[in-house]
């Protein structure tokens, strides 16, 4: 039975795909999990025009991102967190809240698991963080300041 995929399955293909498999893995497993549906004329010319339509926004969300990792060598971000006496902050502040804090005082949306942080930063300090995409690096400056 020829099939087209309506999300990633793991041996098979990717999502959009046009395949023929068994009547059985199709019609047991696969059409009522949600994972295809039936190969008609109308499935496989919407499923080109989903892939053309995702395939033009990666590529305009590879060159946003281009722009953003070039602007992001010059931000020198500040984040303020509850410290002790010695600097040492009561909540590590993780990829996410580094992302998040990028986002709202630059709006460069930046994906959290690009930035490279080996552990979260628990001091009071400067920190020099790398980002880095698939083709694409950059650093930038983190201070993180005591309230």
């Amino acid at each position: 039975m020829k099939i087209v995929l309506l999300k990633d399955v793991a041996k098979l293909g990717k999502k959009h795909d046009a395949k023929t498999v068994s009547d059985g893995y199709a019609l047991n497993f696969l059409i009522p999990n949600g994972s295809a549906i039936a190969a008609t004329k109308d499935a496989l010319k919407r499923a080109e025009t989903d892939r053309a339509r995702q395939e033009g926004e990666k590529k305009v969300y590879t060159e946003l991102l281009a722009e953003n990792v070039k602007r992001l060598s010059d931000v020198t971000l500040t984040i303020v967190g509850k410290a002790n006496d010695k600097g040492h902050l009561f909540a590590g502040l993780h990829r996410e809240e580094i992302a998040k804090e990028l986002n709202s005082q630059t709006q460069i949306q930046i994906d959290a698991a690009s930035i490279q942080l080996e552990h979260p930063l628990k001091e009071v300090g400067e920190y020099t963080i790398e980002l880095k995409t698939d083709n694409k690096s950059a650093k930038f400056k983190v201070v993180v300041k005591s309230s």
